[in-house]
This record gives structure tokens, C-alpha cells and sequence, in this order.
């Protein structure tokens, strides 16, 4: 640190008349040369921020009651747990305030810190699904070209293409979300795709509970079981442990279109469309 003062003393008595001439902790860094905040701290210890540098924040009335819960003696554990903010807030608003004695044994202590982090997920659960409802809220009713768009984009993704290779010119769609295939129907549907063109075919696990699978793709697609074409049942590996397991496991459902080779042609050239329908970056922002 440069600095014409000498001694701590006097370079508090100027960090001091700053601070009460209205600068910020930054201004009074850049004028004094010291760019260690823990010495800051200790120059401007007492003395109060200027009122222009008390901004409005909507974390304000969390800080405060974080503050008072510290000086009544309770821990970071404990006030993460009452206002309900992070661990790394809470060590930020009150690391300056005395440390509390300690009151309670490790068991006790290691409780109070699994309720704060059981608090601080659930917190950080509701901000994701209210991310999620309002994105949903953005979209609105799809118009036909615009199902007809995503549906070429979803078929590309995930349904089945001819290979130079292997000329497959077939219209075949395997997923897992029950989401993505009423999307897929609802396609085909616009599409004028007749219904009985249509074969289904469930995949799944040998060791999961086919006929509720069977059972339930059937009743999403609205035919009966006995429509299904015969289940794929897929071997089972011993060294594998699987994470498709539960109630929720439902295994692939694949719909199939019969006679489809002119349509697939037609979805092939659709997403080229797509494709040079899209300006070459290199070209400059629409307009």
C-alpha cells in the first residue's frame, strides 16, 4: 500500500473524515490506496455509510431480521431456517456481529442444519416450477403452422431417418414422454393422417410390469390394448443398474405410419425447408 500517512491511526482519522464527507467504500479505497477489505473494514469500523449508498433492496427486510436473530444469539443453521434464505447470505449479513456460545450438542446442531438445507431445497423447488408456469404462460394456444413447424423440428429429433446406407424411408417415432407423443399425434393429426394407419408398439424392461405399461400407453392414445402390436421386451443386463425403475416407468411407446415412404419424403424436405429457411449467421441479424 502507498500512502503519504503513516500509522494506522491517521490513516483511520482520513478513511473517517472521508466516510462522513459522503464518499463510498470504493471512492475512499481508490483515494487512499488500500485495496485489502479487511483492513478497510477496520478503517471504517463505527463509522456510519452515507445515505446515498443505501440503495432500496428487495432482500432489506431478510438482512435485518437475519441481524436481529444473530444478536438474540442463534446460530447460521438456525436463522437460515426462520427467514428462509441461503446459508451464504446469512454468513454475509452477520459475519460482523459476535459469534453466538454454543448451546446445543453436534446431533442437535446437525438437525437444525438438515431442516435449513430441507428448507432451502424446497425454496429453490417452488422458484423452478413458478420459472416453469410462467414460461408455459408464454406460449398460448399453438396455430397450425406453428404445430406444424414444431412437429417437423420434433419428428427430426427423435423419429426414425433414412441413411445413406440403409434407405429406410419409413415414419417411425419412439419416446418415453407421454408428452411428446400426444404432441406427435396431435401432429399427424393436422397432418390429415388417418388414425387406423397407425400401429403402436410398446418397449420396455423385461423385469418391468408390462401389462400396466400396455395398459396405460393404450388408454393414452385412446385405443384398446389388444390394438397394441406385440410388446418388445428388452433383456436385462445384471451389471447394469437401472434408473428407470418405479410407477412412473412406463417403457417407449413407437408409432408407427403405414405406407409412409411419400410422407416421410415430405417431412425429410419440410426441415431442409426449415433449415434454409434460417439466414446464415454470417449474413447479418434479420430484419
Amino acid at each position: 500500500m502507498t500512502n503519504t500517512h503513516t500509522g494506522f491511526e491517521s490513516l483511520r482519522d482520513e478513511a473517517v473524515a472521508l466516510r462522513r464527507a459522503g464518499l463510498s467504500r470504493r471512492q475512499i479505497r481508490d483515494r487512499l490506496h488500500v485495496h485489502n477489505n479487511d483492513l478497510l473494514n477496520r478503517l471504517l469500523e463505527g463509522a456510519p455509510a452515507p445515505e446515498w449508498t443505501t440503495r432500496p433492496n428487495a432482500k432489506d427486510d431478510l438482512r435485518a431480521r437475519a441481524r436481529e436473530l444473530r444478536s438474540q444469539g442463534m446460530t447460521y443453521d438456525q436463522i437460515q431456517l426462520e427467514p428462509g434464505c441461503s446459508k451464504s447470505s446469512t454468513s454475509l449479513w452477520v459475519r460482523h456481529l459476535p459469534k453466538p456460545e454454543r448451546r446445543r450438542t453436534s446431533e442437535e446442531a446437525s438437525a437444525i442444519a438438515r431442516r435449513g438445507w430441507q428448507a432451502t431445497l424446497e425454496r429453490r423447488e417452488e422458484e423452478r416450477q413458478a420459472t416453469k408456469r410462467e414460461a408455459a404462460t408464454e406460449i398460448g394456444t399453438l396455430t397450425d403452422r406453428e404445430l406444424f413447424l414444431a412437429g417437423v423440428g420434433l419428428y427430426w429429433s427423435e423419429g426414425s431417418k433414412s441413411k445413406p446406407h440403409a434407405r429406410r424411408e419409413r415414419v417411425a417415432f419412439i419416446n418415453s414422454d407421454p408428452q411428446m407423443i400426444c404432441v406427435y399425434l396431435a401432429w399427424l393429426d393436422l397432418l390429415g393422417v388417418e388414425r387406423d394407419r397407425l400401429e403402436f408398439r410398446v418397449s420396455i424392461h423385461e423385469s418391468a410390469e408390462t401389462a400396466g405399461a400396455e395398459r396405460f400407453w393404450a388408454e393414452l392414445t385412446g385405443i384398446d390394448v389388444g390394438a397394441l402390436s406385440k410388446t418388445t421386451l428388452k433383456k436385462h443386463n445384471p451389471t447394469t443398474v437401472r434408473k428407470n425403475v418405479g410407477d412412473e416407468y412406463h417403457g417407449c411407446l413407437t408409432v408407427r405410419v403405414a405406407q409412409g415412404a411419400d410422407l416421410y419424403r415430405r417431412i425429410e424436405g419440410w426441415w431442409y425447408g426449415i433449415v434454409g429457411g434460417v439466414r446464415d449467421p454470417r449474413e447479418g441479424k434479420r430484419t
